[in-house]
């Protein structure tokens, strides 16, 4: 049974035969020498981006199926229904149902603050959704391993329903600019009522959403990650990131919030950088940054709230960050 589960994951997460066709076309279709540095770029270029898109493309359709169940208005309701602890916790796990990254998600934000959830449950939504979902998880599967992609959801959860009930507990609602509680409210909800055919319909125009979104960055990311993996010296990376380094986590939490990508972009720098004997919770760090604290969305955010509840808000998601990724670091050895 283990050898059958190792081989589909092998097989169909890792696509080994992918890689495998690469490095035929490459080495005997093309003649390149499979151990030099130009060989190796343009094999980990090639697979990951064709294995990305490939696994992006299913997982964006079957999650949007099952995401047609849940519409906007929908969502608000359930979590109206909602107090305390519960209800972040509830915002949170719907925010994993989201693919949006983070600048996508503050239209929600805005929408669940003026329909009168609580500040808790919204931030604890907009931690989240950028953060963790179903697809990063499996992709993060495909790259590590289930431990590390599972490990992931799990502090992600737990960063955004304390981030979440943090800022309510602070009482922070003055600070929220007064035009979003006076932001008009659908009332209206299907509840899912929708056709199979509206159903499939919807799925695939949200894969053509997201990979049109996403793509460009998903390419960039893969490159970088092909120069960090074949290019850029080990011993360099090691003496800046290296997992000895107590300063690796702040530097990588720090160098990913200039940047703007969604977690499909980030992903295979955070391989390329593991491979190069970053600590994974380095990587991850510099992973969350990018998502959840990237200069875009944070200018984006300053329009709907005001400076300190935006700093607050920043303080409680950096600080969780670097905790998160000193842990795992400091767990590695039981995760790979």
């Amino acid at each position: 049974m283990n050898e059958l589960l190792t081989w589909l994951n092998d097989q169909l997460l890792r696509m080994q035969w992918l890689s495998d066709l690469v490095t035929w076309v490459l080495a005997d279709g093309l003649g390149l020498d499979m151990t030099s540095r130009v060989a190796g770029s343009v094999h980990f270029f090639i697979y990951d981006v064709i294995k990305i898109f490939i696994l992006l493309s299913v997982l964006i359709f079957s999650i949007s199926y099952v995401q047609s169940y849940f519409p906007p208005e929908r969502t608000r309701r359930i979590l109206g229904q909602r107090q305390g602890l519960g209800a972040n916790t509830m915002a949170a796990l719907l925010g994993t149902l989201t693919p949006f990254c983070s600048c996508s998600s503050i239209p929600l934000f805005i929408g669940f603050t003026s329909a009168g959830l609580p500040l808790a449950v919204t931030f604890s939504f907009l931690i989240s959704s950028p953060l963790v979902d179903l697809a990063s998880v499996i992709l993060l599967a495909s790259i590590f391993n289930w431990t590390i992609a599972l490990s992931y959801v799990a502090v992600g959860l737990v960063l955004a329903v304390l981030g979440g009930t943090l800022i309510g507990y602070l009482k922070l609602e003055n600070q929220v600019e007064t035009f979003v509680f006076q932001s008009p409210v659908s009332n209206q909800d299907n509840d899912g009522q929708i056709s199979r055919g509206e159903r499939l319909t919807y799925a695939r125009d949200q894969v053509w959403d997201i990979v049109h979104r996403v793509w460009l960055y998903v390419l960039i990311g893969v490159g970088i990650g092909a120069a960090i993996h074949n290019w850029i010296p080990e011993s360099f990376i090691a003496a800046t990131l290296g997992q000895d380094r107590w300063w690796s986590v702040f530097v990588a939490t720090l160098a990913g919030i200039p940047m703007y990508a969604d977690i499909f972009g980030t992903l295979p720098i955070a391989e390329a950088l593991v491979l190069k004997g970053v600590g994974i919770g380095t990587a991850l760090a510099f992973m969350m940054s990018v998502t959840a604290l990237s200069l875009p969305s944070m200018i984006m955010l300053k329009r709907v709230v005001k400076l300190p509840l935006l700093v607050i808000f920043a303080g409680i998601v950096t600080v969780g960050i670097v905790v998160i990724g000193y842990v795992f670091n400091s767990v590695s050895h039981l995760l790979i």
